[in-house]
């Protein structure tokens, strides 16, 4: 009797084991799908008069990009999503999660000063690239 009373509480045990396995949560992949937000900052004028071919010294550097810090945020524009790192010539490129967003200026620009197309709001898709070519007048005329 003793044995049975063994057996029969073994089996309830693997039987409550295998339900409490099923209903426990599953490792499951990223279920967010991601895409690309690619394009160029431009920034100018530097100098007062453009020439051809330009002046080196009036081109854009590191300095002049990281002067004017761009940022892709959430829709109500409460939460950085990320920050835009342009490379020598300007270019981007970033992968972020699918979804709305707005791409503006970190801080407020000085009164005449800005991006002609900031903000700007854009939509990631799934795999997709989506392109912003950015402008900021620095207003020299």
């Amino acid at each position: 009797m003793k044995l049975k009373h063994h057996v029969t509480f073994g089996i309830l045990a693997l039987i409550g084991l295998f339900l409490i396995s099923g209903c426990a949560q599953q490792p499951t992949q990223e279920t967010t799908e991601k895409g690309f937000l690619q394009g160029r900052v431009a920034i100018g004028p530097l100098c007062p008069v453009e020439r051809i071919p330009p002046d080196p010294s009036c081109q854009p550097t590191e300095e002049t990009y990281a002067s004017r810090q761009i940022a892709v945020w959430t829709p109500d524009k409460k939460t950085k999503a990320a920050q835009i790192e342009p490379g020598p010539e300007g270019m981007y490129r970033m992968e972020l999660p699918a979804g709305d967003y707005v791409v503006d200026f970190e801080k407020q620009q000085p009164f005449g000063v800005g991006g002609s197309n900031l903000p700007a709001a854009i939509v990631i898709s799934p795999r997709e690239t989506t392109k912003l070519d950015i402008i900021i007048d620095t207003g020299i005329r």
